[in-house]
């Protein structure tokens, strides 16, 4: 199919502030009761779109659906601020990082596919650079803003959901406390402090390794206990409104992550070993999601149900599918791993058609769009014939249903070369913005920065 005419797409002039290289503040000792919870769990409307993108988008304008492949193009690497449409699909993209120019250094990406990049209001971005740091960008002018003090490296940063002045994290590689930073003054306070609170005296760290997330109202935290030596100890679920531990149960097999589901009535663990499972938060019940541990992430439905969506490698055509956990039977806690079924499954699509393959990430952070996911596909490879499948290295808004639509947001740009250069995308709350890492095809595998899909509200219809 042929791509569409580009629109002409306005310049933003971006004003780059390098910023010195900030002393890291001291974390204030006093353990602060939260105040997620007192003003309801809803997050506050705003934002608005990326400036770059104002007035992009024509009347009438739609998303392309359907399983399609259009030609990618080939495009020079954008200047930051810059927006244009994407040959294949005519949304609009934007670079929002440079590296080279920003105290990132050596590459500015999107962290995970898992983790939400924007705030309560889409006014900020959070963007991972080189060196472990967290940064901050303004998500409608891309001005830099400023790095981030305390959380470095696998943090388990996580945006508060109703406050957008504020982030979640915890100690490098996990640790014993949550802290909550104020991205304004740049300083944190103790939320939590599981000192003496767990039943392993040699519990050094709690983290989800790096991969989970709390439950949508950022209520309960679901994470994987282990020594100093990173030695598994076993699972916890914790309420930050009450402060109080849930449950717990011990584990002898270390997990690839843990997380908990958006509504917070489920705890998950991944591995190969066992599977992925889902366990009620007192660890009295469980489900089998998967057999292995695959890229995935957990949505919600258009039910309301949550949603574990993944890829079956495993399977005959490579399925990438989705399991209702709310609606799948529990078993007990202790029944044999080996003879427990795995929960049914609805298949969204094959990868492998007639020999072709891909590697995908997952984004089912856009809470409030219902029954729709991000697929993020990259090093995919052509058929038997040489045709390359219609989900070649590209952004997909996917529905979850069988038969369910598709829409191809844009592709990615970027090679294979390194985990930096893996197409992780993620979608924000509403899915009218999406961001992805790319080394616009480079060769390189530092050479990275953090790109824009911006979407209109409603270009992503209502689940059905």
């Amino acid at each position: 199919m042929p791509a569409s005419p580009l629109r002409t797409a306005s310049l933003l002039a971006v004003s780059v502030t390098v910023s010195s290289i900030f002393t890291i503040a001291p974390v204030r000792a006093e353990s602060v009761p939260d105040t997620v919870f007192d003003s309801g769990f809803e997050a506050p409307v705003g934002g608005g779109m990326a400036n770059a993108c104002d007035g992009f988008y024509q009347p009438g304008f739609a998303l392309l659906e359907g399983k399609i492949n259009p030609p990618a193009g080939s495009l020079a690497k954008p200047a930051k601020g810059q927006a244009f449409a994407d040959p294949g699909f005519d949304t609009c993209m934007v670079r929002m990082t440079q590296h080279d120019v920003e105290p990132p250094q050596q590459f500015a990406r999107n962290d995970y596919s898992r983790r939400q990049p924007f705030n309560a209001d889409n006014s900020r971005v959070l963007v991972y650079g080189s060196g472990g740091n967290w940064h901050i960008y303004d998500a409608n002018t891309l001005q830099y803003d400023k790095r981030l003090n305390g959380p470095a490296g696998d943090a388990e940063v996580q945006w508060h959901p109703t406050d957008p002045n504020s982030i979640y994290y915890m100690p490098t590689n996990g640790g014993m406390k949550i802290f909550k930073l104020d991205i304004r003054s740049n300083t944190s306070t103790t939320v939590a402090d599981f000192t003496g609170r767990l039943p392993w005296s040699n519990a050094a760290r709690l983290w989800t390794k790096s991969e989970g997330s709390p439950s949508r109202d950022g209520r309960y935290w679901g994470f994987q206990a282990e020594t100093s030596s990173f030695g598994i100890l076993g699972y916890v679920v914790y309420d930050l409104q009450a402060n109080q531990i849930v449950g717990t149960r011990n584990a002898s097999v270390r997990p690839d992550h843990t997380s908990m589901t958006p509504s917070g009535r489920w705890f998950t663990s991944s591995d190969d070993t066992l599977g992925t499972w889902a366990w009620s938060p007192d660890f009295t019940q469980k489900k089998k999601l998967l057999h292995k541990s695959e890229h995935s992430d957990i949505a919600v439905g258009a039910n309301g149900h949550d949603l574990y969506t993944s890829i079956d490698f495993q399977s005959n055509n490579g399925d990438v599918f989705f399991v209702d956990i709310d609606a799948c039977p529990s078993v007990p806690a202790d029944a044999d791993p080996a003879s427990t079924p795995e929960c049914p499954r609805t298949v969204l699509f094959p990868t492998y058609v007639n020999g072709s393959s891909t590697s995908v990430h997952i984004s089912g952070k856009a809470y409030d769009k219902p029954g729709w996911v991000l697929i993020s596909t990259y090093n995919t490879r052509q058929d038997r014939s040489g045709a390359w499948p219609w989900f070649t290295n590209k952004e997909i808004a996917v529905e979850l249903k069988a038969n369910g639509r598709v829409f191809g947001l844009g592709y990615h740009h970027g090679g294979d070369d390194g985990y930096w250069t893996e197409n992780q995308g993620a979608v924000n709350r509403d899915f009218t913005r999406a961001a992805f890492n790319s080394n616009w095809s480079t060769g390189s595998a530092t050479d990275v920065d953090d790109y824009l899909i911006q979407l209109e509200p409603g270009m992503i219809p209502a689940a059905q």
